[in-house]
């Protein structure tokens, strides 16, 4: 009997199968065929999905970045979690190695998909700067911070958090890490106006948690 499925949980199917494949046997080693087989559906309704090998992996993509535009979101609205912590909660749950398989990093970061890898930067800094703004005016409401430009402020944190300390992108020791960490705390207290101290303070206990 002909099982028919819903057309998003069948797309959800498709991207399930073809990130596992790529994981197990590389973007460049797996064809369309291999997806094919391994779902069991027609060629037609894989078009119907994706018109191309490349469009599913724009798809699983456009599927990362929702699931850290929710998670950013649930971070941001927890009130409850204090101004700085819940920051850099939000900044390092944005990791893009640590929610991407080794492969499909090595497969993004590769030169000739920079606009893969671009397309994921634009959307964190269109969709994911509003979002954490709303925690910088929280701490300037509570004194905590003292900047005018929230807005600016977050988007230089973001670029230099998903750029510099994204593994993927460049290869740093763990003493190169510990030290961009350092610098970053740093700078971050200087452009958001808050005391010496304050982030460095927070980020090394969440750090310590993981």
């Amino acid at each position: 009997m002909r099982i028919v499925k819903e057309a998003e949980e069948r797309r959800n199917e498709i991207l399930d199968v073809a990130e596992a494949l790529f994981n197990q046997q590389g973007y460049d080693g797996t064809s369309t065929n291999d997806i094919l087989k391994k779902v069991g559906i027609a060629r037609g309704t894989l078009y119907y999905h994706f018109e191309s090998k490349e469009a599913i992996m724009d798809g699983i993509i456009d599927r990362y970045n929702k699931k850290v535009i929710e998670g950013a979101q649930a971070i941001a609205g927890r009130k409850e979690i204090p101004v700085i912590e819940r920051l850099l909660m939000a900044i390092t749950s944005l990791n893009v190695s640590g929610a991407v398989s080794e492969e499909l990093m090595t497969h993004i970061h590769k030169p000739q998909n920079a606009l893969m890898h671009q397309k994921i930067q634009k959307v964190l800094l269109t969709e994911i700067t509003p979002i954490f703004t709303g925690i910088i005016q929280d701490g300037i409401e509570e004194n905590i911070f003292h900047t005018a430009y929230p807005y600016e402020s977050v988007e230089m944190l973001l670029v230099y958090a998903t750029t510099i300390l994204d593994d993927g992108m460049i290869e740093l020791t763990e003493e190169e890490q510990s030290q961009r960490m350092k610098a970053f705390s740093f700078n971050a207290e200087r452009i958001l106006g808050t005391e010496q101290g304050m982030i460095s303070g927070q980020l090394m206990k969440i750090l310590t948690k993981e």
